[in-house]
């Protein structure tokens, strides 16, 4: 069971029949440091090798560069990369050799037939530029329409991992009559132009904000991955490499509604999450801390 520090309230749900209700009270989510003010619509970060830099980005209609910021939220460094646009990136993860990718498969319409994810170079705030060294486009096994019906846009994606050489995405239901339905897929970590294989059909309970993935992130261990909604946090483990179906969820309730976009691991027991920018509230960066 996990146990969160910081925040109010804690229920297991899963589409496993072995989930139960274990609640755990907390204080409120409280923001470490603010954003600087030019990064408003921020959809994902993580952390370079050392833990020294939190490297972010930001989502379509923004620059196509990674920016460095301190663990107080001061600038470092903007990086553009140099050999890619900003179609719409929506996540940004690091794996366990310090490689940084960001995941080019924003796909609010459920029409696009560009999904890539790019490997780039950076390795420091001292770097002027980085360009991409891999791509690896993909597109879902199971959709054949672009757009599907309304009822079935599922193939959205802005929250994906590294495990082991490959890939996985959890989408992001956009589907009219919004159920909490979000699909699994497995893409290898290489250059060149995948199926994506779907490896789980799962569901997380509620509405939209609390049940429409925005971000996840996995621990040193790769058998606990967190997905980030609006409003919540979803603690996922028991799943293996080719079956995500298997997998028991947490769901842990932030007690704090925004546009929650990026989520990291600070080490196996703190999570980091950042929300864009909004008229009254967000652009901020918060930490908690789980424990088994």
């Amino acid at each position: 069971m996990l146990r969160l520090l910081m925040l109010p309230t804690l229920f297991l749900l899963s589409c496993n029949p072995k989930a139960q209700n274990s609640p755990v009270k907390g204080d409120d989510l409280n923001p470490q440091f603010s954003l600087p003010k030019k990064l408003k619509e921020v959809s994902g970060i993580t952390l370079s090798k050392d833990k020294k830099t939190m490297w972010v980005i930001e989502d379509r209609g923004n620059k196509n560069a990674i920016y460095g910021l301190s663990d107080k939220g001061e600038m470092l460094a903007k990086v553009p990369v140099e050999n890619a646009e900003n179609t719409d990136w929506e996540d940004i993860i690091s794996d366990a050799q310090g490689n940084i990718y960001i995941g080019d498969f924003g796909n609010n319409d459920n029409d696009r037939r560009d999904l890539a994810i790019l490997k780039t170079d950076l390795k420091d705030t001292a770097q002027k530029t980085t360009k991409v060294v891999q791509t690896t486009k993909f597109h879902y096994e199971g959709q054949t329409e672009f757009p599907p019906k309304k009822s079935n846009l599922l193939y959205d994606c802005e929250a994906f991992v590294e495990m082991d050489g490959n890939f996985y995405l959890f989408t992001k239901n956009r589907s009219k009559g919004f159920d909490g339905t979000f699909l699994v897929f497995k893409v290898p970590n290489k250059e060149g132009d995948f199926e994506a294989k779907l490896i789980g059909k799962l569901k997380l309970q509620g509405g939209y904000n609390d049940a429409a993935i925005t971000s996840a992130t996995i621990n040193s261990t790769k058998d606990k991955i967190v997905l980030l909604t609006h409003k919540n946090v979803h603690v996922l483990t028991g799943f293996i490499s080719d079956d995500f179906n298997t997998s028991k969820i947490q769901k842990i309730s932030l007690n704090h509604n925004s546009q929650k976009e990026a989520i990291v691991f600070q080490d196996d027991k703190t999570l980091i999450i950042a929300d864009e920018k909004g008229k009254n509230e967000g652009g901020n960066v918060y930490q908690f801390s789980v424990q088994p």
